[in-house]
């Protein structure tokens, strides 16, 4: 039914301007405006992703976004010195390092969140 449809993912943020801000200035994503006082942020081979505001917004538990890298600890490195902090895990199986990159079983990653608190991932491409 529905295998021609071509799909698109949005999420909700409590502020569209603070998204505007983190999302296109310091990720430096390209985003457009929509009639509908929304956000579409475009990401190089995908569909548009919708971003939306919610007045009872509440951050997502799970990462929302994931962006392949070539090199997980350099980018870790350009955001930081952008304002970004990286989430930091100590769980027996699931630790991060001190600057929050994981280095486990499956890819090297790192999750930060947004000024709405939804948390995002980079990990590096294998």
């Amino acid at each position: 039914m529905l295998r021609n449809s071509k799909s698109f993912s949005s999420f909700s943020v409590d502020d569209l301007e603070r998204a505007r801000a983190f999302y296109g200035g310091v990720l430096g994503l390209e985003l457009k405006d929509d009639p509908m006082g929304i956000l579409e942020l475009h990401v190089a081979g995908s569909s548009p992703i919708v971003i939306y505001p919610k007045h009872n917004h509440v951050p997502a538990t799970f990462t929302i976004l994931n962006f392949p890298v070539q090199n997980v600890e350099d980018l870790v490195d350009a955001l930081v010195e952008k304002g970004v902090k990286f989430e930091h895990y100590a769980e027996a199986d699931f630790k991060t390092d001190e600057k929050g990159v994981f280095r486990g079983d499956g890819p090297v990653i790192a999750w930060f969140k947004d000024p709405a608190g939804n948390i995002l991932s980079i990990l590096e491409n294998t």
